[in-house]
This record gives structure tokens, sequence and C-alpha cells, in this order.
């Protein structure tokens, strides 16, 4: 039995899964290749520039053991920060610290330049004693986040280590009938059991698609321990695409762990552009330096801040939907 309402401190069930109402808020390489197809695979290295301000950048980092540790080393707090002013939004993973300061130290740090960022960040999960928070960072001035609509995947059967964290944004600057509506679901799956958790996904993705917002682009991002090829019950859903193929994503240059996946017929916005941002190169590191930073790599997919991919289309949808 299926059934969901507006998760405002209230829970949607779905499936075997329970959509909870519990975040906790607070108020260069690789050249990316323009491709008409979803899948778009890109050798690693710079960010991509943008093709004009009628784009948003998505990017997706874990990273690694982020705590009071790396908020201490100067030189690749530096380099975090730069990593996200290249983007709109970065979905998370494992901020870890039982201290609730890591990202509003990063944060202040990622706008010392004059940027506009903020950020919203989930509990702490996990079965042992080691516990990691998911968290989205976004440029204010391009990016509106739906604080109403955001929550945590409860997992009453315990199919997660580590439940998904939602959120609902739209893209400002086009009016706000024309404006690119999404959701994402910030993931990190266990490596040690990555074939239960994916078959776990496709069920979280359904129940996000379903959970009363009327929301169709649902875009799934983060560090799945798995490449393109092992993405089980979650790679076989009708339209889903995932937009790096074939690219390492870790430091390491020899795994493809981390992925941003959607419904290809729904999700139109996507541009085809995408790729992989090489630490080493972008920055000028040595290998050792680099993973100090992170033993993995931003994964990044630009999208039009339009409905639909153009204006008129926005228009259109918007006037269907009268």
């Amino acid at each position: 039995m299926l059934w969901f309402r507006r998760p405002h401190w209230s829970l949607v069930a779905a499936l075997s899964l329970v959509l909870g109402f519990v975040a906790s808020l607070s108020g260069c390489g690789d050249l990316a290749l323009d491709a008409p197809t979803a899948n778009t695979a890109t050798s690693r290295g710079t960010t991509a520039t943008r093709n004009n301000d009628e784009s948003i950048r998505i990017a997706t980092f874990n990273i690694q053991v982020f705590g009071q540790s790396k908020l201490s080393k100067p030189r690749v707090m530096q380099v975090l920060a730069d990593v996200v002013r290249q983007f709109d939004i970065v979905a998370i993973q494992e901020v870890r610290s039982k201290e609730q300061t890591v990202l509003p130290r990063f944060v202040e740090q990622i706008n010392a330049d004059g940027s506009r960022y903020d950020y919203a960040i989930g509990p702490r999960l996990g079965r042992t004693s080691s516990k990691e928070q998911y968290a989205y960072v976004f440029n204010t001035d391009t990016i509106q986040i739906d604080r109403q609509w955001i929550y945590t995947v409860a997992d009453p059967d315990d199919r997660l280590h580590r439940e998904p964290l939602v959120a609902a944004f739209r893209t400002l600057g086009p009016d706000t009938d024309q404006a690119f509506t999404f959701t994402l679901i910030n993931i990190h799956t266990d490596p040690d059991e990555t074939d239960l958790e994916l078959d776990a996904l496709d069920d979280v993705f359904v129940s996000v698609r379903a959970d009363g917002s009327g929301e169709d682009d649902i875009i799934l991002l983060g560090d799945l321990n798995v490449d393109e090829y092992d993405l089980g019950e979650l790679g076989r859903l009708p339209g889903i695409t995932y937009v790096i193929s074939g690219v390492p994503t870790n430091t390491r240059g020899n795994r493809t762990y981390d992925n941003i996946l959607f419904d290809r017929r729904a999700t139109v916005e996507y541009t085809g552009r995408a790729g992989v941002l090489d630490l080493m190169t972008q920055y000028g590191l040595s290998l050792d330096e680099a993973l100090e930073v992170s033993d993995h790599l931003p994964v990044w997919a630009e999208f039009s801040v339009y409905e639909g991919g153009r204006p008129e289309l926005a228009s259109q949808e918007t006037q269907t939907a009268r």
C-alpha cells in the first residue's frame, strides 16, 4: 500500500521505505564534451566552462572523513572552497564530526571571497559509532532551496546503511513559472553491501518521484561504490541514465564510484555536458596532496535553468498545467 502527504514534520510511506522529514537545517584537467545523449563520458581534468548564464552545474563530492582534522588544514580547505565555487550545488557525502561546526565553517570559508553560498545538512547516520552526514551546499545567487521539502529516507527494514537525504530546489534567474525545478537524492552506499543497497535505491527513486511534490525531475547522485555496469535494480529502472561512463572518479584514477543519475525521459534539461574534476591537474597537487583533500573526485553535470530546457518550453508547460 502506498500513501503520501507533503512532508511537513510528518512521515511518508512508500513500498518498504518510509520517507521521514528528519533533516537538520541551517538558515583544472578535463574538458567536458557536448553530446546529444544523456550518457556523456568525459575525461578527467578541469571543469568545463559554462556555455552561458542559462545553465547550472550540479556536482557530487565525497569529501573523505570531512571533520575537524580536515578543517585544520588551510591548503586543503582552500582547495575544497574553490571546488565548491565552481558549481551551483554540491551534494556532499561523508561529513564526519560530532561537532556541528563543519558546514558553518566551510561555508564561511567559501564565502570569504564574496560568494553567497548556504547549506542544508541531514542527521548523523550509520549503524556503528562512526556516523556520517549528508549535506547540500548551494549558491544562493543561482539556486533556491525549498526548506519545507527536505527529508531523510527512513528505512525500517534497514536496507540502507546511510539513508539518503532528499531536497527540492529551483533555479533563480528565469521567471518563477519558467525556472527549472528538481529534487536531489544524496546517497553514499556501504561498499560491503552495494548489491543490497543498489537493489533498494530503485525503490527510493520511485518513492521520491511519488512523494506528493509533483516533481518529475528526480536526480540521484553520490558515491555509489560501483561503476555504471553494476547499478543493480536501480540501473534497470525505465529511462534511467548516468552521466559518467568509463572515467575513474577516485583520486588514484583506477575506479568509477561516483555518478549522477536521472530519468532521461523526464529530465530533458540535461545539456549533455558532464565531467570529473581532476584535483591534481586543476590545483597542481601531487597524488599524496590530492589524497589529503579526498580519495574521491567531484563529479558534475550541467542542466538548463529553464524547465523543459528552453524558455518557450517552460512557458508551454506552465500553460498546459493551468
